[in-house]
């Protein structure tokens, strides 16, 4: 038996046994159902990120799931109309390789894990609204994201085209930019390569601008964090479109650059290697054979790899020349990978005085270098290293003498005023490829007509066929290609044989825009009700992991900035606040059954109770560090929470006695309390909450045993308060309280008391009085002593006077009334 559960054990707490007695009350009373017409309470919308099912609760699910709950919690409390829904992420590849491996439907392992974990979320007596509950693998819901696809198709937002896309050789599938991290899939670590395929895009690139100037709404209510990965990711950057016309070629290629200044410093042009601008000026060269060989390496070698600044430069000759429209000078046009062909234009001009993944290339190549901004840094030439390019203008003709600045004005109007270029701007950013060759997931609602093209197929929901019969390990194409009853159709608009598309979406589209389905997740006629969305959109609190920072959170605003555009909502940003919880980790690492520090939830919860583990869990430290398993002590929270309890059965005084005839020191401890917790929680700082309802706990510990006593109301009303600040992180212990306290369930509702603000003028406060930094003493002072007061008192206190003994004093530093640190 552990040693940790058996303070509880001792004090007659019975952790489980109270887990019992309440979950069915609970369950019977529904305190958190959200909506009600008859409700008049003020609206809160507060949502988790829900959880794909994949198994069983886990460490993480806990920690995010507890602190989610201590704000839908704390503004029912308040006296708000909470709404607090939940579902699951359900389609997607974990299920679908599972089936593979049991040789089965993924729905079965899917709709398995949901029960599982539905009954652990229940367990852990998370605050939902078990009424406003969804599954995305469900036709009720892929419908409309069905449904809304083709609004954007109608739209011109969703198109096909062939393009060169990450590729997962594991996976068998694409993968958005997104999902390739450090060069590897997310999902399960292969290297990404390219591959060239026709695919669905959502054409999100329009709403760069937006997505970026929009931010702005939410500084100081998200994360800065959050919002400089999204700012980076747009990557939006300002310069000049440049026309560059190629020796032997009709048509002129267009590049992009910010720093239109530096034409002249413009010693060689390069092109993508896998671009198709590379391939048309390498196929009547004698390079041919060597960029080809060169290409095939290209394509094994990973984007993130490409971008490197210290990989060596690589390229092909292609015997082809560009001509700088400021000079007329031929650009010797080289194939490299160091240059993308999605970005900007798939070439550049290369200034290798001035950039520095040019200057190596030209060092490598044997190219020229030429400064074109004076500067007093080190010629790039000989120093291997490229400058600044901040200074005036040189080597430039007409810019000579000119700042960046003035420069940059000045090329780009002659440019124009030529017809070869103009200011321009670009993003890092990229259209949404939403195309998945997996069998779980949505299927793409487009029928393929030889005659007719691309036609929309209105009759939803397009349902999975049968996995029944279906190879669905992964092969490069979609497993749905193989149900030739299911492909092969008749074309909506001409009748003729046809072809439905075989692809299922990116899963990030189900969770685009489904904090807007909880709102009426009963409808079957519209995907949200207009006017509920009104009622309690947009999310008041969204609470998830930093790792959705760039996908989930990126493609929401894009979804609700398409449906405003649509006229569906009347606003454009989803969550107003966001929340990041850290990991949770053992021994300062990532939980794994390979390392051996796999912590199982089921296990904690087995020996520790719920209320332990979600008590240690918010009071490990701030909602956005990691936990520490290893660091933290359920034990000690099951001790305190035994102590909690105890508390509640010591008090004599009758429910309904008048607090304010109580003792006046404990009161205001209470009110305190009160204060400080509220403050605490709506600035996310649960810990310290916690850390208060200890303190009080302590002191009405004290007053019941030797003050007050257990008849005073200060007593009770000290109680009460614990047990109602209690429930928002320990919510079984909460209510056994108020059980024993004489009240009817559920303590959930019980309401915030409200703070006297005359009890909380402190008549005292302690002052910490340190020796060379150690305590040495602690006064109990007037809030408003003088500084010289102070001095006084701290220097005539016996202990400080042994501690300084006849050592010579260098300094003393007075901050009244909290401080006094003497130096000797």
């Amino acid at each position: 038996m552990s040693e940790n559960l058996e303070p509880a054990k001792r004090e007659g707490y019975d952790v489980h046994g109270v887990q019992e007695k309440w979950l069915p009350v609970w369950d019977e009373i529904a305190p958190f159902r959200s909506g009600r017409a008859d409700d008049l309470r003020p609206k809160k919308y507060v949502l988790d990120m829900f959880p794909y099912p994949s198994g069983d609760l886990h460490m993480g699910h806990a920690e995010a799931y507890a602190l989610g709950d201590v704000v839908a919690r704390y503004w029912v409390q308040r006296g708000f109309n909470v709404m607090h829904p939940i579902g699951w992420d359900a389609f997607g590849l974990p299920a679908e390789n599972a089936a593979i491996k049991r040789n089965e439907s993924p729905g079965i392992w899917t709709y398995e894990n949901i029960a599982v974990q539905k009954a652990s979320m229940r367990r852990f007596a998370c605050s939902f609204d078990w009424d406003r509950v969804l599954h995305t693998c469900d036709p009720e819901y892929y419908k409309w994201n069905q449904w809304l696809f083709l609004q954007m198709f109608k739209k011109g937002l969703a198109y096909r085209k062939a393009s060169a896309v990450n590729w997962c050789p594991s996976c068998q599938t694409v993968l958005a930019n997104e999902q390739v991290v450090g060069g590897e899939c997310e999902r399960c670590d292969t290297p990404v390569t390219k591959k060239k395929l026709t695919q669905w895009y959502f054409k999100i690139t329009d709403y760069a601008d937006r997505l970026l100037d929009d931010m702005e709404q939410l500084e100081g209510k998200w994360p800065e964090k959050v919002l400089t990965m999204q700012r980076n990711w747009v990557g939006r950057s300002a310069g000049a479109d440049v026309v560059f016309q190629i020796e032997g070629r009709k048509d002129p290629v267009t590049i992009y650059t910010t720093r239109p200044d530096t034409l002249y410093g413009a010693t060689f042009f390069v092109v993508a290697a896998d671009g198709d601008l590379a391939a048309e000026l390498a196929a009547d060269s004698s390079a041919k054979q060597a960029f080809d060989d060169y290409l095939v390496t290209v394509k094994q070698t990973s984007e993130v790899d490409r971008l490197s600044t210290d990989r060596p430069k690589t390229g092909v000759f292609l015997e082809r020349y560009a001509i700088n429209p400021v000079n007329g000078e031929k650009l010797p046009i080289w194939a490299s990978d160091y240059v993308l062909a999605d970005y900007g234009h798939g070439a550049i001009m290369a200034v290798p005085a001035h950039d520095q993944r040019d200057l190596d290339f030209a060092r490598e190549m044997k190219l020229p270098v030429r400064i074109v901004v004076a500067s007093e840094e080190p010629d790039p030439i000989e120093s291997g290293v490229a400058t600044a390019g901040n200074g005036v203008l040189v080597n430039s003709g007409d810019l000579n003498g000119l700042s960046k600045v003035e420069a940059i004005d000045k090329i780009t109007a002659q440019l124009e005023s030529k017809n070869l270029g103009k200011t321009a701007k670009n993003y890092r950013l990229r259209d949404w490829l939403i195309s998945r060759q997996r069998y779980w997931g949505t299927p793409i609602p487009i029928i393929h007509c030889p005659r007719c093209g691309e036609v929309a197929d209105e009759n939803l929901p397009v349902l999975l066929p049968d996995a029944k019969g279906l190879d669905l390990k992964p092969k490069g194409t979609s497993p749905l290609g193989g149900a030739r009853d299911w492909v092969e159709v008749k074309c909506p608009t001409c009748g003729g044989d046809a072809e439905r598309d075989t692809d299922t979406m990116d899963t990030f589209v189900d969770s685009s825009w489904y904090f807007l389905r909880y709102t009426s997740n009963t409808r079957d006629d519209v995907p949200f009700d207009l006017e509920a969305v009104k009622t309690w959109m947009p999310v008041d609190q969204y609470v998830g992991g930093v790792t959705h920072a760039i996908l989930h959170l990126l493609y929401s605003r894009f979804f609700t900035k398409v449906l405003h555009d649509l006229g569906m909502l009347d606003f454009d940003e989803p969550f107003t606040r966001l929340l990041n919880q850290g990991m949770v980790v053992m021994d300062g690492s990532a939980m794994s059954k390979s390392r051996g520090n796999l912590v199982r939830l089921s296990d904690e919860l087995a020996v520790h109770g719920v209320d332990a583990i979600r008590l240690s869990m918010v009071f490990s430290g701030p909602p956005e560090d990691d936990v520490d398993w290893a660091e933290v002590s359920p034990g000690g929270s099951a001790k305190f929470l035994s102590r909690a309890w105890r508390l509640s059965g010591d008090i004599t005084s009758p429910v309904g006695v008048d607090f304010t005839k109580g003792d006046v020191a404990l009161r205001k401890i209470t009110h305190k309390t009160l204060h400080e917790a509220a403050q605490a929680v709506e600035s996310f700082k649960f810990n310290v909450a916690v850390a208060r309802v200890m303190e009080l706990v302590n002191a009405a510990r004290k007053a019941i045993d030797s003050g007050a006593g257990p008849a005073d109301s200060a007593s009770r009303e000290a109680a009460e308060t614990v047990a109602i600040i209690l429930s928002l992180v320990a919510p079984y212990t909460a209510e056994e309280m108020w059980d024993r306290l004489g009240h009817e369930p559920t303590v959930a509702l019980a309401g915030w008391p409200t703070v006297d603000p005359a009890l909380l003028v402190q008549n005292s406060v302690i002052c910490v009085v340190q020796v060379n930094g150690k305590i040495r003493e602690r006064l109990e002072i007037s809030p408003d002593i003088s500084e010289a007061d102070l001095h006084a008192l701290a220097m005539s206190a016996e202990e400080v006077k042994k501690s300084i003994g006849d050592a010579e004093i260098k300094n003393i530093i007075v901050r009244a009334p909290k401080l006094v640190n003497i130096v000797i």
